[in-house]
């Protein structure tokens, strides 16, 4: 969830830095890269590429398997996460983005506004699994009917249980929620064991970014939006947003939910399941290898009110930079990170969730059906990547309009829902 949370300061810099560079560039009209085919130039050119440190380990792996199979050589750099949007804006100003560069998916929309990736329409056309590709990453990279970038790594907001508190709990431990009222009923059972410094479930409760990544998969499993199509307006004042909210109310209510949950802003919101102090909780995807050490955990969908399964597809998208003279050279590597070897010897293989459809029931998966489990979420029509242009401010950004509604329906006044919905509006329409 780090992946989502840079900070607002960072994000006016970045807003404020490529002023400029979106009249000069057209608004994200840069010259497709021509004649790069299905696969593109391999003929051993050095490219350069960026991406956040989150994504170190997945990165690292791509970049090392490309290199030893391809003329072609990546070099790559590592940016500290909260310097990552400064150094691009920097960058972007300058005229010196690297040939490829990933971006957290939610400023995605910022970026292909701003002109700084050239369009892939053609060339994505071209790939015959086009369809097969993540729709969440691509459709955030669309601008103007144009497509910008592809997914780079996908992290997936899913529900984690301790099978072993369950047991103690009289619950079984194969079955987590499917729904809100089960997720609640199944804490509860959790937090009638009376033990020490255990407790039903957690949550961030100061985190916008942590609420948006497991929250907002509950609203749309319910069957509702959480904005408009053009990201101008929220709609968390509906019947299934209001339900996720008395869900967690009660929860609260009940002293289900760990105290530490209050003060939480996102830093150390997994630790108490990884301590096995927690029964259930919506959790990322990705952490699953690291949560698999010390609980035995079961893995679901992110329920609706009544059934339905759903989760944020986060994580970052990938695209060739405005500044880029090679882009033929990088669509080859593109093409390669959306192939079956990439996808499935790369990411798959290291316990990464794969951004094609038709490869998620693969070899690796296999052998864990929590992994499948986690890769048919992605694949569910209820899932969802948001895309707004103000998405930082209105969501993210500490004292967010979210955080306030988020706080409110928990730990505040519940029924200034229809006001803090509105503060939301306010903010995606500036």
């Amino acid at each position: 969830m780090r992946r989502i949370l840079l900070s607002a300061a960072l994000a006016a810099l970045l807003t404020a830095t490529l002023g400029a560079c979106s009249s000069e560039s057209g608004g994200g009209t840069a010259a497709p890269p021509a004649g790069a085919g299905v696969e593109g130039v391999d003929d051993g050119t050095e490219l350069a590429l960026w991406t956040r440190a989150p994504l170190e380990l997945q990165a690292n792996a791509l970049v090392d398997a490309y290199n030893k199979s391809h003329k072609n050589q990546v070099k790559l750099t590592i940016v500290p996460n909260d310097d990552y949007v400064a150094k691009v804006g920097a960058a972007a100003g300058s005229g010196d983005l690297p040939d490829l560069f990933a971006a957290d998916i939610v400023y995605v929309p910022n970026w292909t506004n701003a002109g700084l990736f050239h369009d892939l329409t053609d060339s994505i056309g071209k790939l015959p699994y086009a369809d097969k590709i993540n729709q969440g990453h691509v459709q955030a990279g669309t601008y103007e009917g144009k497509k910008y970038v592809l997914p780079f790594v996908l992290d997936l907001s899913v529900i984690f249980w301790n099978k072993t508190l369950y047991k103690e709990a009289g619950l079984d431990p194969e079955k987590g929620p499917k729904t809100l009222d089960e997720f609640k009923a199944q804490a509860l059972a959790v937090q009638k064991l009376g033990k020490k410094d255990t407790y039903g479930t957690y949550f961030g409760g100061n985190c916008g970014g942590c609420n948006v990544f497991t929250w907002f998969p509950m609203v749309w499993a319910g069957g509702e939006e959480v904005m408009d199509a053009e990201g101008k307006t929220s709609l968390l004042g509906g019947p299934a947003a209001q339900k996720v909210y008395s869900t967690w109310r009660d929860l609260q209510t009940a002293g289900a939910i760990a105290p530490g949950s209050k003060d939480e802003t996102g830093a150390t919101w997994v630790a108490a399941f990884q301590q096995g102090k927690i029964g259930v909780m919506p959790y990322p995807a990705t952490l699953l290898p690291t949560a698999a050490k010390s609980v035995d955990v079961g893995v679901t969908a992110i329920p609706g009110a009544s059934g339905g399964a759903s989760t944020f597809v986060g994580g970052d998208g990938i695209g060739i930079s405005k500044d880029s003279t090679k882009t033929q050279q990088a669509w080859n590597f593109l093409s390669w990170l959306t192939s079956e070897k990439a996808q499935v010897d790369v990411l798959a293989a290291g316990g990464s969730t794969v951004a094609r459809t038709d490869l998620a029931d693969n070899q690796y998966a296999a052998k864990d059906p929590r992994l499948v489990t986690i890769n048919e979420a992605a694949a569910s029509p209820q899932s969802r990547t948001p895309v707004a242009v103000n998405f930082q401010q209105a969501f993210n950004a500490p004292g967010s309009p979210w955080v306030t509604l988020l706080r409110n329906q928990v730990y505040g006044d519940p029924s200034a829902l229809e006001k803090d919905n509105q503060a939301i509006t306010q903010v995606l329409g500036q």
